[in-house]
């Protein structure tokens, strides 16, 4: 059985991801916790261990547009990657707070089951 520290949640958004200031690739953000997420996404140029940036567009009731969040490769498959946010979610910063926040509500609103999952966001 495979521990994590926070549970994950399912979300769709879509991303941009960027190493050094230039974009690397696009993804869809698939799930996420307060320590990290997957996006899905094909044959980026990243390596384990290495620091990007995810850029997202939300539009809510208390935030709308363009955000990123630092984060560092910490799983890959041939569908996607993993990233942990910096700090490994032990300090959530405001862009964080408002992402999840976000996906929380829009949860909700498409109907998903209210989960443990997504009640602990």
């Amino acid at each position: 059985m495979e521990y994590r520290r926070y549970k994950r949640v399912p979300a769709r958004l879509t991303l941009l991801i960027y190493r050094r200031g230039a974009l690397v690739a696009t993804g869809m953000l698939r799930n996420i916790s307060k320590s990290g997420l997957f996006i899905s996404t094909h044959g980026p140029d990243l390596d384990l261990d290495q620091e990007v940036e995810i850029e997202f567009n939300l539009h809510g009731r208390h935030t709308s547009g363009s955000q990123r969040i630092r984060a560092k490769l910490v799983h890959q498959t041939p569908t996607g990657i993993g990233a942990q946010f910096a700090g490994g979610g032990d300090k959530e910063s405001p862009v964080l707070r408002a992402l999840l926040s976000w996906v929380k509500e829009t949860n909700l609103l498409i109907g998903r089951p209210r989960t443990e999952q997504a009640a602990a966001l």
